[in-house]
């Protein structure tokens, strides 16, 4: 059922999942499936974490905030553990736009028109891309984590600063990580999107989110939004259930899928971790934010059709640093067609701008300087828009803009933080519960897990952990 936000939860479950964003849901959705009685508690008004979407002049207008793209192994995420239909609904995108001072190319971002835009454009000899291609889909978690994604780059392509950018860019723009990373951060994820390109929910956000908020129902999940969780309950160091507005609600196991910090340092007594498990939780670094510009179009307007995903910088070389630099100097465009939205009753072009940034570079401003940089970014990306579609400013209905305090402030993600945390989150995250009984966390952590389908995947891992953790507990 769908509880009301002033309705009082009167029993007990089996599992309790706090945040619903992609892997709290599909974990919500994966243990229903099996009989588990499960409550997922949102502290927002809607569902789907980062994956979420808003509205302004009265519907007139909607903005996907992360929904361009994702790798083909959604579908089957999609299908297995949430519906067929859910899975029916995602497309591939058209084309994926590079343009910057070292290229101007275009690719359906698949594996074999990356070799052949490596070996035929960038002249590198096709033996070696197939050995890169063939080293990195070999990477799996378990490898040696000290080479970097600059060494890594350096071993196949020396000296070859283009290659590396039309490699890298696209995954930095996906889960935020640079070129001193883990280089299984790089190759993993990579791997993933090069099976056969990039692709997106037809509907849009609000649509697909829609569906799984009815999945779960449909597989009586019990919901409850307004529900900001205060505390998680531990006794005699296993979880017991959770706080909500002063209201204890019992449970045999908790999944958080909210922050990892805040879930082990601020939602349970750090008094009953070991010291060092705390302390390297403390010492886990979060990834980097965004911004984002929002660009709503003139319903009598059209736009020809340029692209869906547009990576573009004015940097003369890739610099993982640059793409994060308080002055900017790369944007990512997204640009929505109303065949992307067939289901509205009236025809809908947006265009949403996205930046890599760092939370600090916004949060030291005072409120003037804000809104001045604010503006500042909204005014250069039209200018850059402008490239494109060089009559945008006739066509826009509506623009504003978001900045990392914004991400921090409807979705409670620390510093505003796009994408997790860095690698060493994961080993934190996957194990929590062997510290604390009954006690899971499911988010976008480690770099590798950010996006849309490693936070549904990982949300399907620690479902399985819980669901071994309730058999155990029944067995004994």
């Amino acid at each position: 059922m769908l509880y009301k936000a002033k309705d009082k939860i009167e029993k007990d479950y089996d599992v309790i999942v706090i945040g619903s964003g992609l892997a709290g849901m599909t974990a919500a959705n994966r243990l229903a499936k099996d009989n588990i009685k499960v409550l997922l508690l949102e502290a927002h008004n809607k569902l789907g974490g980062f994956a979420t979407w808003f509205y302004r002049e009265r519907k007139k207008h909607v903005f996907d905030v992360s929904l361009h793209g994702f790798p083909a192994g959604m579908i089957k995420t999609c299908r297995r553990y949430w519906s067929k239909e859910i899975a029916d609904h995602i497309v591939q995108l058209k084309g994926v736009r590079f343009v910057n001072p070292q290229y101007n190319l275009e690719s359906d971002f698949t594996k074999t028109d990356y070799i052949n835009k490596l070996t035929n454009f960038f002249k590198i000899p096709e033996k070696t891309v197939i050995d890169f291609f063939n080293y990195i889909e070999q990477m799996n978690f378990y490898d040696d984590q000290s080479m970097t994604n600059r060494e890594l780059f350096e071993k196949f392509f020396p000296g070859r600063n283009d290659v590396m950018r039309f490699l890298m860019e696209p995954i930095v723009y996906a889960n935020g990580s640079t070129l001193d990373d883990p280089a299984i951060s790089y190759g993993i994820v990579f791997t993933n999107f090069m099976k056969k390109g990039v692709y997106t929910f037809k509907g849009g956000t609000d649509y697909i989110i829609k569906m799984m908020q009815d999945e779960l129902l449909k597989n009586e999940v019990d919901i409850k939004k307004h529900a900001k969780v205060e505390k998680i309950l531990i006794k005699d160091g296993v979880t017991k259930g959770v706080v909500v507005a002063g209201q204890e609600i019992k449970s045999k196991a908790v999944v958080s899928n909210g922050n990892l910090q805040t879930t082990v340092l601020n939602m349970i007594d750090p008094e009953i971790l070991p010291t060092e498990f705390i302390s390297r939780t403390k010492e886990v670094r979060l990834n980097s934010s965004s911004c984002q510009v929002y660009i709503g179009i003139k319903p009598e307007c059209k736009i020809d059709h340029i692209g869906d995903l547009i990576f573009t910088s004015t940097y003369p070389t890739f610099d993982t640093d640059a793409l994060m630099d308080f002055r900017i100097t790369s944007r990512t465009f997204s640009i929505y067609y109303p065949e992307g939205r067939p289901f509205d009753e009236n025809q809908k072009y947006a265009i949403v701008s996205s930046t890599n940034c760092h939370y600090d570079d916004w949060k030291k401003l005072d409120e003037y300087q804000y809104k001045e940089e604010k503006q500042k970014m909204i005014d250069e990306t039209i200018e850059c828009l402008e490239k494109f579609i060089p009559d945008i400013r006739d066509k826009i209905d509506y623009i504003d803009a978001a900045t990392p305090l914004t991400v921090e402030r409807y979705t409670h993600h620390k510093k505003g933080a796009s994408f997790g945390t860095k690698f060493e989150g994961l080993d934190i995250s996957m194990n929590l519960h062997k510290y604390v009984p009954g006690l899971f966390h499911a988010g976008s952590v480690g770099i590798i897990m950010s996006g849309w389908l490693g936070a549904a995947n990982y949300g399907v891992i620690q479902a399985n952990e819980v669901s071994s953790y309730l058999f155990t507990q029944k067995e004994n």
